[in-house]
């Protein structure tokens, strides 16, 4: 990135490593900065609050930015975040799907009313501790000339959670970590002092307490209890309520003796969990699936004679497909597709866009 003077950005600042450290470059490339901690939804109940907006957390940005000379300011999205994150997700579960509560926040909170407000502090940019590259492409006669790209860390790479983003956006989006490795993050935040560079990082649902989902779901969903039965239609068990089970899950199950079993279907009509013995049974396998609430980051969805191929979950390979307008055909079955995840397409390493999956075909 150039050293860009009186350019003003607004900086998403959640007191972990990558954010502190986006700052902090952006703060030495001249940059005019200002910070904002957003405030999330937690339970009553849970005393450590949302990972991503803790006591703790707000108190490490604050301590940053202070470092770093410029301001801090809090932003409450309690009630936006309890409405279009977690009461999304839990109606999504109860109704059989798969959401990605990661993917609707960059959607609905940070790229949208975070980026509201940082406009109306009079920023030119919005900037966030994500990696990933965002490329203007030069010379370009076409207006939407924005490119997302994975970043060099792949291990890191957080292209999966943003292929809601489109041109509008990303003109006032600065990524100031696309080059760096996590490893390379971690020194710098000990090169710039800061005080949170031996800080660990969460890789669990935020507005979660616990290590797994399944205590919440439990909370906050009516379960009802159902029969467990083999693919010969044979009653092995009773499950605990369908919400708790996704297809090829192995854990949880609780039938003894004859297992291991592994879920293969989720039928809702009769409120049964099927299982079988076989981990990689055909009926774990899906060739072709619809998708709903399609976003393509150039404005404009790939040529059918482009190669370009799809991930159904983060940190997966890309499987070669075909689109005709919203069907997506698999070069090969993929075991354990369910609507309600994203599937993301990529050209390369540029993220074209993606969709919700909302029916196996």
């Amino acid at each position: 990135m150039k050293k860009t003077k009186q350019k003003k950005v607004c900086i998403a600042m959640s007191g972990g490593v990558d954010s502190s450290v986006a700052a902090a470059l952006l703060k030495n490339q001249g940059y005019e900065c200002i910070g904002i901690f957003v405030k999330f939804w937690k339970e009553k109940k849970n005393e450590i609050g949302n990972k991503c907006c803790s006591i703790d957390a707000y108190n490490d940005a604050r301590k940053v930015s202070g470092k770093l000379g410029f301001s801090l300011y809090t932003l409450n999205l309690e009630n936006e975040f309890k409405k279009n994150i977690v009461d999304h997700w839990l109606n999504e579960y109860k109704n059989g799907r798969t959401p990605n509560p990661c993917i609707r926040c960059n959607k609905f909170i940070k790229f949208n009313l975070l980026l509201k407000k940082a406009k109306m502090l009079n920023c030119d940019y919005l900037a966030t501790g994500h990696y990933i590259k965002n490329i203007k492409i030069q010379n370009s006669k076409d207006k939407n000339n924005y490119k997302l790209i994975q970043a060099k860390d792949k291990t890191k790479d957080q292209s999966y959670f943003l292929y809601t983003l489109n041109q509008n956006q990303l003109k006032h989006l600065l990524f100031p970590l696309a080059q760096y490795t996590k490893t390379e993050v971690r020194n710098l935040a000990k090169k710039y002092k800061l005080p949170v560079y031996k800080k660990s990082e969460s890789q669990e649902i935020c507005f979660i307490p616990e290590k797994n989902h399944y205590p919440f779901l439990k909370r906050h969903l009516k379960l009802k209890t159902g029969p467990i039965k083999n693919t010969s239609n044979e009653i092995l068990g009773t499950h605990d309520g369908l919400p708790l089970y996704t297809l090829g899950q192995r854990q949880g199950i609780k039938i003894g003796g004859t297992g291991p079993y592994y879920v293969v279907k989720l039928d809702y009509k009769t409120n049964t969990l099927f299982v079988s013995n076989n981990g990689n049974d055909k009926i774990l396998h899906t060739k072709k699936f619809q998708l709903k609430n399609i976003n393509w980051i150039s404005g404009k969805p790939p040529k059918k004679s482009e190669n370009f191929g799809v991930k159904i979950r983060y940190q997966t390979k890309t499987i070669s497909c075909s689109l005709n307008k919203n069907i997506v055909t698999l070069k090969k079955p993929t075991r354990a597709i369910m609507p309600g995840q994203s599937a993301v397409f990529y050209k390369g390493n540029t993220v074209l866009g993606g969709g919700i999956i909302s029916k196996i075909i």
